[in-house]
């Protein structure tokens, strides 16, 4: 995770973040909730201080899921489906990034272009953060197709302008 993150949003923390930051960190190491809150707290330099009353009712949710699994000692670590989960997430998270470095290149237009693809992603995670223990394997592999062919469109679609920005030149 990165500090620079939480510095640019302040502490308004997207809704569905927390999830995924359990994802990410349980990546790294097996830890307890409160390891989670004190990690979470030392990356946002303080600016972002889970309670406990967020953090454990997730882990919850993730242990219902299979996401991940509580050892004897109270530490929690990734399944082998949390750990394909947050490579998924990995996966599409460095599509978007590649799409917003370009985009961000373009200027004012692409900032706009890219705050609100970026708005309509944070909602559809949501979305789908809030509904994807309650969707069978093919409904998860349709939304991965559609967030995928999204994105390659918006891939097309910038290169087409560079070619013709090419040509303008």
């Amino acid at each position: 995770m990165n500090s620079e993150w939480f510095q640019r949003v302040g502490s308004s923390v997207p809704r569905g973040f927390s999830r995924y930051f359990i994802l990410e960190v349980l990546k790294e190491k097996s830890c307890t909730g409160k390891e989670i809150i004190d990690y979470a707290i030392e990356q946002s330099n303080g600016i972002w201080n889970p309670s406990p009353g967020l953090i454990y009712p997730l882990l919850g949710r993730l242990l219902d899921e299979g996401l991940i699994e509580e050892s004897k000692e109270r530490r929690y670590e990734l399944t082998l489906k949390g750990s394909e989960t947050a490579q998924d997430i990995d996966q599409v998270n460095e599509i978007v990034k590649k799409q917003l470095d370009v985009l961000f290149r373009l200027g004012n237009l692409g900032k706009f272009v890219a705050m609100d693809i970026l708005e309509k992603i944070s909602h559809l995670g949501s979305l789908l953060g809030s509904n994807i223990s309650y969707m069978t394997d093919e409904e998860t592999s349709k939304y991965k197709t559609f967030l995928e062919n999204e994105l390659k469109k918006i891939k097309d679609q910038e290169s087409q302008r560079k070619k013709r920005e090419i040509k303008i030149e």
